[in-house]
């Protein structure tokens, strides 16, 4: 690649003329091709038959004068909402031979493998009873998928704070194997845990009677393969970063090595080592996959500036560019910049922000700072751009400190919303120990922290025109059945749980359109009137291309 960044035009309803734009895009074109193959799809909504688009839009325009995005963390749909009433595929409907899983070399597993490190490796309290389940606790357990519990059969809690999972861009798509699903357990490093789901959600979990209340997507997909990172920044721009001469910068040890001589291959090269089977341990790779060979970043990388994972020794408002961890600024359009050009206000929340920034991202407990914020930098995907610089107007205006903890007194998410100060478009991400990431947070006060920030927006003076999404960046490494849908080159990934909240939203519907997560993009698009980032038109195209559908934007889910 050269170092010339390309440009990138307000909007792309095409694919983009010239070679060097064409290539810097890279697989949002067609020929990058999809992984997966068609799930269960419908037909994207339409106005009744008795009125126009505009007429509809109009109507639109009316009810709708807010949008809030709630941005949790890593959950696969079948690991919340596996039996939920009215869903396309039930988990318990699912026939024996959709579920198994194989090992690397295609055989069918006779179990599934010890879960690596252990369900909860560290000791916790959880109502007033301690859980560490080890590696050896849980073991032989049949090629299925099987509801979390503690090695004497009792559940789960949500409130335990189990291992982390791998969640990859490579890994990802392994496991989704063409949308058989079946290499979940042989490409995951968790062994067994993959296939895990909570069983009693419907008494334990307040996302399930909101979902009861309003309306639940099953057929919500996310926007790329692998994790958070990727899908944050396909969140706001629906495409990947890029990093051009990456080879000749010191991120050049995270350039993955691939099999073959295609750079959009998906298989990685397995180091030496790298034990043969799902049975022996998980597998082992010859390189680091943050960057593909064609320089796009897929895994994490941090942001150029501060809050980051480095801080430069010349200034402290940015991260250390010798470090093969940051990745360099980006300059693309974002859906933050769509809705300035439309004149719409509109803001970032991030939990923990402010103490980050001072450097005290993961406090401890104490009375001035409750919980633990565990700020995660590359959960902040517009810091990684030009235009919201430190010193930029736009981010002094824009990317907001969501403030910490679970009150309005605190949270200043919260304050703001109480208060009736929400921007027209807001989108906030809570801070770590409250996002229902596994390895450092746990569903239940996810959960919790979600159901009171819809308590609260339904008491707001705001309320009546507002609608709330709430979904997850990624499946966190979680097995779900369902296929994603054909796409381009970084996605759509696997399945997650996503809920429209809202006056207008239809109640106690389960709304299975295709969407995934640039359907938030599209409905903030057709609401506000804004310039369609090109990722969005790439991503129709080639899903339309592949025999399928283009995602939907949301509307389905409306009652106006």
């Amino acid at each position: 690649m050269t170092g010339k960044r390309p440009e990138v035009p307000p909007a792309a309803p095409e694919l983009p003329p010239d070679p060097e734009r064409r290539r810097v895009l890279g697989g949002l074109a067609l020929a990058g091709a999809a992984l997966a193959v068609g799930g269960c799809q419908s037909v994207p909504p339409a106005p009744r038959a008795d009125e126009s688009d505009a007429a509809f839009d109009a109507r639109l325009r009316e009810a709708i004068r807010h949008v809030v995005v709630i941005y949790a963390e890593n959950r696969s749909f079948n690991n919340l909402f596996a039996d939920f009433p009215g869903v396309q595929r039930p988990l318990s409907a699912l026939r024996p031979e959709d579920c198994l899983q194989r090992d690397r070399d295609g055989r069918v597993l006779d179990v599934l493998p010890p879960i690596w490190g252990g369900l909860v490796p560290h000791e916790q309290t959880v109502r007033h009873r301690r859980y560490k389940i080890g590696e050896h606790d849980l073991t032989g357990l049949a090629n299925r998928p099987w509801p979390l519990r503690t090695p004497d059969g009792e559940p789960l809690p949500q409130g335990v704070v189990t291992r982390d999972l791998t969640h990859r861009f490579y890994a990802n798509q392994l496991q989704i194997n063409g949308g058989r699903n079946d290499g979940f357990v042989a490409w995951g490093d968790s062994g067994a845990m993959v296939m895990g789901y909570y069983a009693d959600n419907a008494v334990n979990l307040r996302l399930w009677q909101l979902a009861r209340q309003y309306t639940l997507c099953d057929n919500f997909f996310m926007g790329a393969f692998g994790g958070s990172f990727l899908n944050h920044q396909y969140l706001v721009a629906a495409q990947p970063p890029v990093f051009p001469d990456a080879d000749r910068s010191p991120a050049k040890m995270q350039i993955a090595q691939v099999e073959g001589d295609d750079p959009a291959g998906i298989r990685l090269k397995l180091a030496d080592d790298s034990p043969k089977s799902a049975m022996q341990g998980p597998p082992k790779y010859a390189s680091r996959t943050a960057l593909t060979p064609d320089f796009f970043a897929v895994d994490t990388m941090g942001p150029p500036y501060a809050p980051g994972f480095t801080t430069d020794p010349a200034d402290p408002r940015r991260a250390d560019p010798a470090s093969p961890t940051t990745l360099v600024a980006q300059q693309h359009r974002t859906i933050g910049d769509a809705l300035s050009e439309r004149g719409v206000d509109w803001a970032w929340y991030a939990g923990g922000w402010q103490l980050a920034l001072e450097g005290r991202g993961d406090v401890g407990v104490s009375a001035d700072f409750p919980g633990r914020p565990n700020f995660q930098p590359h959960h902040q995907p517009l810091n990684y751009f030009t235009q919201f610089a430190p010193g930029s107007a736009a981010r002094e205006r824009h990317l907001r400190d969501g403030g910490v903890g679970e009150t309005a007194q605190t949270n200043r998410f919260l304050a703001d919303l109480a208060a009736g100060r929400l921007p027209t478009v807001a989108f906030y991400k809570p801070q770590g120990d409250l996002n229902m990431h596994a390895g450092y947070a746990d569903v239940d006060a996810g959960d919790r922290h979600i159901a009171a920030i819809v308590d609260a927006l339904q008491r707001s003076p705001q309320w009546p025109h507002t609608l709330v999404i709430i979904t997850v960046d990624e499946n966190g490494g979680w097995w779900d059945p369902v296929a994603p849908p054909k796409g381009d080159r970084w996605g759509p990934g696997t399945r997650v749980p996503a809920l429209i909240v809202s006056p207008h939203a239809k109640k106690g519907f389960v709304d299975h359109t295709v969407y995934d997560t640039g359907s938030i993009l599209r409905f903030l698009t057709r609401r506000f009137g804004l310039a369609k980032l090109p990722g969005l038109a790439l991503r129709e195209q080639a899903m339309r291309a592949a025999g399928g559908v283009a995602p939907g934007d949301l509307t389905a889910a409306l009652e106006l």
